[in-house]
């Protein structure tokens, strides 16, 4: 029997991830404490299950409500983070990541894409979503066309900004 929680968990659930049922990969497994450890929550096993990292980064410090909605929102067949294109599971290889030579049109629907993909761990704050395309992009935007990115989303209803809080219709 194995002697690590990680290794416990994983074994509980036949090696495969807690939401996407897929086999867990060496090295990216990782516990996923269902009361975060943030809001209160404690490591014993009955809250804690083995999912990959990408889950894991995703659900975060959430609370219990928000990861149901998460779920709740894959409407019976949770998509991994990790195996996940703009419409479904992911390529048998990985997607190429955006680069800074597409078109503005081109950028805008990968963001739009990315954000449904969020579902409710969408950024909540103006400061958060520049970061979120900035990363998206490998950090090769200049100041002025993340500006310009925002300045589209915001023009095409898709974001609302209230002070720093925003809103989304996707």
């Amino acid at each position: 029997m194995p002697t690590k929680p990680l290794d416990r968990l994983i074994f509980a659930q036949g090696g495969l991830c807690f939401f996407c049922k897929e086999p867990l990969p060496k090295g990216e497994e990782s516990v996923e404490h269902l009361v975060a450890s943030a809001n209160g929550g404690n490591s014993n096993l009955e809250n804690c299950v083995a999912c990959c990292k990408t889950v894991n980064r995703l659900l975060g410090s959430m609370s219990l409500k928000e990861k149901f909605q998460v779920v709740l929102n894959q409407r019976g067949e949770f998509n991994c983070p990790a195996r996940t294109v703009k419409t479904g599971p992911a390529p048998k290889t990985p997607a190429k990541p955006p680069t800074a030579a597409q078109t503005r049109e081109q950028r805008l629907e990968l963001i739009v894409a990315n954000l449904r993909q969020r579902g409710s761990a969408r950024p909540r704050t103006l400061k958060t979503l520049r970061s979120t395309i900035a990363a998206l992009f490998g950090k090769t935007l200049a100041d002025k066309e993340l500006d310009a990115l925002l300045e589209g989303l915001q023009s095409a209803g898709t974001i609302a900004v209230d002070g720093a809080k925003l809103t989304y219709d996707l």
